[in-house]
C-alpha cells in the first residue's frame, strides 16, 4: 500500500484501516511526503519544479526530503500505527539495500527502482511485522536519490508479487475523457489514455507506477481516495470502489 506523506492527524483513519488488515493479512506501506516536502522547501527558499508529474530534486532539495521522509513522516507513521497496536517497523530504500535503482536522466537526484532486495522484507513480513518503507534508494553509482513513492511501491509491489497494490491518493480514481471515473482499466487502456492525453500530470507517474506493478497475470493495483470511509479495506474487496487496473479483462463467467 502506498500512502501519501501529510500529517499524522489527517492519515488517523487509513492507519487504523492498515491497522486492521495488519492483523488478518501481511501489509507492507510505502509512504510519500511531497507536500511536505514542498513546505519545507518554501520556508528554506528552495524553488520546487516537476517534470512530467515528478519532482527535480538538485543536492539542496535531496537533504530536505531525506530529512522529511526518513526522519518525519516515517518516524510518525511508525509511531502511529505501534500505537495502533502494529508491530511496525521503518526504514527507507536505503537501508539494507532494499531497493536497486537506476538515476532517472534529466531529474537530478531521482532514480527509479528495478530491483529488490527481497530476502529483507521476507524476514521482516515473516516475523509479523509492518515494513513502512520511505522512498529513498542508492543509484547505481551509490549516490542517495530521491524515488517517486508510487514508483517506489510498484517496485516493492512487483518484487514481493504482491497480489494487490493500493495507491491512495486525493483523488477518487481515474477518470475518462468527459470526466467519468473508470471502475476498472487494462494496460492497454491505460496506454492509450497516456496517449491521448487524458491521463496526463501527477496521474501519469502514478498510472506508471500501477502497470509496473503487475508483475503476474490476476494481479491487480488499485488508485483509490485515502479520504473515503473504510477505503482500504473497499480498495481491498469492492470493484467499484476507486479504478482497478489489470494486464486485461476477466471473462465473465471465467474461474
Amino acid at each position: 500500500m502506498k500512502l501519501g506523506g501529510t500529517t499524522i492527524s489527517e492519515q488517523a483513519q487509513v492507519l487504523g484501516e492498515v491497522a486492521a488488515v495488519a492483523r488478518r493479512r501481511p501489509v507492507l506501506l510505502v509512504h510519500g511526503g511531497g507536500k511536505r516536502i514542498t513546505e519545507w522547501l518554501d520556508r528554506l527558499g528552495v524553488p520546487s519544479k516537476f517534470e512530467q508529474g515528478l519532482r527535480v530534486t538538485d543536492q539542496a532539495a535531496l537533504e530536505v526530503a531525506a530529512a522529511v521522509l526518513r526522519g518525519v513522516v516515517n518516524s510518525e507513521l511508525v509511531a502511529g500505527l505501534r500505537d495502533l497496536g502494529v508491530d511496525a517497523v521503518g526504514l527507507s530504500g536505503v537501508d539494507g539495500g532494499l531497493l536497486v535503482s537506476e538515476r532517472v536522466a534529466g531529474m537530478g537526484l531521482v532514480a527509479h527502482v528495478v530491483g529488490l532486495r527481497r530476502d529483507l522484507l521476507d524476514a521482516i513480513l515473516v516475523g509479523g511485522q509492518v515494513p513502512v518503507v520511505a522512498p529513498l534508494a542508492r543509484d547505481e553509482e551509490g549516490i542517495v536519490c530521491n524515488v517517486n513513492a508510487d514508483d517506489a511501491a510498484a517496485g516493492i509491489a512487483a518484487g514481493l508479487g504482491a497480489r494487490q497494490l493500493v495507491l491512495m491518493t486525493d483523488v477518487d480514481g481515474v477518470r475518462d475523457a468527459d470526466g467519468r471515473r473508470l471502475d476498472s482499466l487494462t494496460v492497454d487502456e491505460a496506454e492509450a489514455l497516456i496517449a491521448d492525453g487524458v491521463i496526463a500530470g501527477g496521474m501519469v507517474p502514478k498510472i506508471r507506477a500501477a502497470l509496473a506493478a503487475l508483475a503476474w497475470d490476476g494481479s491487480e493495483a488499485i488508485i483509490a481516495d485515502s479520504a473515503a470511509e473504510h477505503a482500504l479495506e473497499r480498495a481491498l474487496t469492492d470493484p467499484a470502489f476507486g479504478t482497478r487496473i489489470t494486464q486485461r479483462r476477466t471473462a465473465v463467467g471465467a474461474a
